[in-house]
């Protein structure tokens, strides 16, 4: 079966074609370690762009394996960009995520881009949290969220495809205001660091609220 394909190397190797990136240190946050779960961070500052963080989690001894990548464009009127892979016990789950937090509506052109790659794979079952979140509101339905085993390849062509497409849009967006724009995101992080999620709240049971907050605002969205 195919591997799947690293995210953070994908959008990086994504960017920094178009953009130079400068990775930032994070000291000990870099490397967390608790109850047999470990999570390595890296954050990097997109010129004229933004902010980028690759997270990658680890447990069981390796049967359950996570991605998280976050994309915030603070210099471009861009959606926040949320990329998540998880694979539990030979399931694989593929997300890729675009979340309102324009301050100019986005263009339909795009959206519906973005839209053909869910649709290429239709015949996937669709992956489902089970309830409601509060983000769920800002998000665009065109958004990728696809699960099942054995579908390693087709989930890493999605992945690539939603990255391109988001990178190759990169190039045509309009300058914004960087302090706006980085407002309207501060607000969805801080909304996410009180309200949670599920990633949120399993970093907050592991390294309580201080640390958790620092991961989610500093080195996730940049703010």
């Amino acid at each position: 079966m195919k591997e799947h394909q690293d995210l953070g190397l994908l959008l990086k190797e994504a960017l920094s074609a178009r953009f130079p990136l400068r990775q930032q240190d994070l000291g000990a946050d870099a490397h967390l370690k608790k109850k047999g779960m470990v999570f390595d961070t890296e954050a990097y500052t997109v010129e004229g762009i933004g902010h980028l963080c690759v997270l990658r989690m680890k447990a069981m001894l390796g049967l359950m394996k996570m991605e998280t990548v976050v994309l915030s464009s603070f210099q471009r009127d861009m959606p926040l960009l949320n990329l998540d892979w998880v694979s539990a016990m030979g399931k694989e789950t593929q997300i890729a995520e675009l979340y309102d937090v324009q301050l100019q509506p986005c263009p339909a052109e795009f959206l519906d881009a973005f839209q053909r790659v869910s649709d290429r794979d239709a015949d996937l079952q669709d992956y489902a949290s089970g309830k409601e979140h509060w983000y769920d509101a800002i998000l665009y339905p065109c958004s990728y969220h696809k699960t099942g085993k054995g579908v390693s390849g087709r989930l890493s062509a999605a992945a690539e495809s939603c990255i391109r497409c988001f990178a190759e849009q990169l190039d045509a967006a309009p300058s914004c205001d960087p302090e706006a724009k980085r407002a309207k995101v501060r607000t969805f992080a801080e909304t996410l660091a009180s309200r949670g999620g599920p990633a949120v709240d399993q970093m907050t049971k592991l390294f309580g609220k201080e640390t958790a907050e620092r991961l989610i605002l500093r080195h996730m969205y940049g703010v």
